[in-house]
């Protein structure tokens, strides 16, 4: 039988007026995580990688206290730090590949390397994996020019750091899916650690559910524009998917999904999830998949079909990106630290744990959701099927405006099914699973039954 749903609204007002409104919602484990993120931290993180004068991929592989061979032997020492609160479940590892000449940013054989951490998952029948990433990499104002100075602070430095420091708190706690927290290498070569990766990733069938990908997300500032704000950060993702558009393209253009591909709803549920859990912070979701002229290391996974979005800061200051250090025209140039905003820094890389942790506490996605199309009819009824793993404890029915950007209603069952008094005509929809303490899986748009 065809239940009908409908959103409860409750309002709690005591006869004086003295008792407020629970107006969100925060798992306490999740909101405790947030809180152990440290300013310091970060910042420590990014002073050590500063240290090794520079990063570039094709610097030194080994020296002990210089070049790329020295900050990837330290990233891993750092994450195996981490495993040892980890009751076993966190193990790293330097994964390598060789380079070869391209004659144009690899100018010799050179190799590769990326530091990969796994927090393994605590169910065995549950093998979603989530995974942040920042390179480790960095340049100056030549990507081969392996030898100068690159501090590489904030590009990317502070994407490391983020992964680094949701390592370090999300290493103490347990997860029903695995986590993998990596910092890659030949990201100014051409993304070239990520494509190695994501590629790999493909090939052996790993069950990616999720990339947030962190480059340049430290800065509070702009240069020309002089805007000053550490209270807003840009999420980056794809409109039509870039893995097997011809294939999907008819259904996408029939229903009208330009923006509701894996990872448009990636991206808004790293909105709601982050600006849920810290505060003062406002994501802006930008509905491009990268800056022009500029790439970062999400573009190999969603050409792999992945849903993966980039994370990045506000306001861009071109004179500290892929410069020289330098003073001219009295103006600094270089990649410092002594421009970055360390609380800025923190508030982002909180952001990230938020979502990774609420994903993979979150049930799966539920299965085989499904609109009904076979009548002319002002109601809309959805089916779907129980996630493949996760302690359910029911299910949001989201819905919105075909010109909204975000989800504008949420409605809550316990049922498989679900029959709303609006026409599927003048809204999109989509159906979450979600567990006792309330955290949600992505979002799944439903496809057509009843043809």
């Amino acid at each position: 039988m065809k239940k009908i749903g409908f959103a409860l609204l409750v309002l709690l007002f005591s006869l004086n007026n003295t008792k407020a409104q629970t107006t969100i919602n925060r798992d306490p484990e999740i909101a405790q995580m947030i809180k152990a993120v440290s300013k310091d931290s970060v910042q420590l993180y990014i002073q050590q990688m500063v240290a090794f004068g520079t990063r570039n991929t094709l610097s030194t592989g080994t020296d002990s206290k210089r070049g790329i061979g020295a900050a990837r032997n330290w990233v891993l020492n750092k994450f195996n730090s981490f495993a040892k609160s980890s009751g076993g479940r966190l193990s790293a590892m330097i994964d390598t590949t060789t380079l070869m000449p391209d004659n144009k940013r690899v100018i010799a054989p050179t190799l590769l390397g990326n530091v990969v951490a796994t927090l393994k998952g605590t169910d065995p029948n549950d093998n979603r994996i989530f995974l942040i990433s920042g390179h480790l990499d960095n340049m100056r104002g030549s990507p081969i020019d392996g030898v100068g100075d690159a501090p590489g602070a904030n590009d990317d430095g502070s994407g490391a750091a983020a992964v680094l420091e949701c390592a370090r708190i999300m290493s103490q706690h347990s997860f029903p899916a695995t986590i993998i927290f990596v910092t890659v290498s030949g990201e100014e070569q051409g993304l070239l650690g990520a494509y190695f990766m994501a590629n790999k990733a493909k090939k052996e069938n790993w069950n990616i559910q999720a990339v947030l990908n962190n480059d340049i997300m430290g800065s509070n500032n702009s240069n020309e524009t002089n805007i000053i704000d550490n209270t807003r950060v840009r999420v980056f993702s794809e409109g039509l998917p870039a893995f097997e558009t011809e294939k999907s393209a008819k259904q996408i253009r029939q229903m009208g999904l330009e923006n509701d591909g894996k990872a448009r709803q990636l991206a808004r549920y790293v909105k709601e999830i982050g600006e849920r859990y810290v505060e003062n912070l406002e994501l802006v979701l930008v509905y491009r998949n990268d800056r022009f002229l500029r790439g970062g290391d999400h573009l190999p996974y969603v050409e792999n079909g992945f849903a993966a979005v980039r994370i990045s800061e506000m306001n861009e200051n071109y004179n500290h990106q892929h410069k020289d250090v330098k003073m001219e025209n009295g103006i600094q140039y270089g990649d410092l630290p002594e421009f970055m905003d360390f609380e800025y820094l923190r508030k982002n890389t909180a952001m990230n744990l938020a979502n990774l942790a609420n994903l993979a506490k979150a049930p799966a996605m539920p299965e085989s959701v499904k609109i009904e199309v076979k009548n002319l009819s002002n109601n809309s009824y959805i089916t779907w099927q129980a996630p493949k793993s996760g302690n359910v404890k029911g299910y949001y029915i989201l819905q919105r405006e075909t010109t909204s950007a975000f989800w504008q209603k949420k409605y809550f069952t316990t049922e498989k099914e679900y029959l709303l008094p609006f026409s599927k005509d003048n809204y999109f929809f989509a159906v979450q699973s979600v567990n006792e303490t309330g955290n949600e899986s992505l979002a799944v748009v439903p496809g057509v039954s009843g043809r």
